[in-house]
């Protein structure tokens, strides 16, 4: 996790969870005038759009005061969703079971996107069957993970 990131996060988390929502992750991609802050919330029974607007109107508020972002960007506040992305090692493990897209930020035994079933987490690593192999891939090079949604 960047340095901006995890300043990010302890700026904002503590703000989703007095609000009574779960921070389930955050993400800042830095694109110039394009740069996007998302923040996923999640609550029991689900997130509708008036939890997002709550949550937006607080975070606005106090990242207008304390201006941890020196360009301009989009915030947007948002659930997890099917396609749910996973940021951390507890995320992992409870969704042992499920199918998941994992990118790394660089190559890992020649290839950088893993698509497999998650087969859970061994300390700091990642388990993905993908096929019939299993990768150990570290959670410190994963760029992006989602569930995939699966459709009965």
């Amino acid at each position: 996790m960047s340095s901006k990131l995890e300043e990010l996060q302890a700026l904002l988390a503590p703000v989703v969870v007095a609000l009574g929502y779960e921070c389930w992750g955050i993400e800042f991609t830095a694109q110039g005038r394009h740069s996007m802050l998302r923040i996923y919330i999640d609550k029991e029974g689900g997130v509708l759009v008036d939890d997002c607007a709550i949550v937006s109107r607080q975070i606005s508020g106090i990242l207008d005061v304390e201006d941890p972002i020196a360009v301009e960007y989009t915030l947007e506040v948002s659930s997890p969703g099917m396609e749910r992305p996973l940021f951390t090692i507890e995320q992992f493990a409870a969704h042992a079971g499920e199918q998941v897209k994992i990118k790394l930020r660089s190559p890992f035994e020649g290839r950088r996107n893993f698509q497999g079933l998650l087969r859970g987490v061994e300390e700091q690593d990642i388990v993905v069957q993908v096929d019939d192999h299993e990768f150990l891939l570290p959670i410190d090079g994963i760029d992006k993970a989602n569930i995939i949604p699966k459709f009965d």
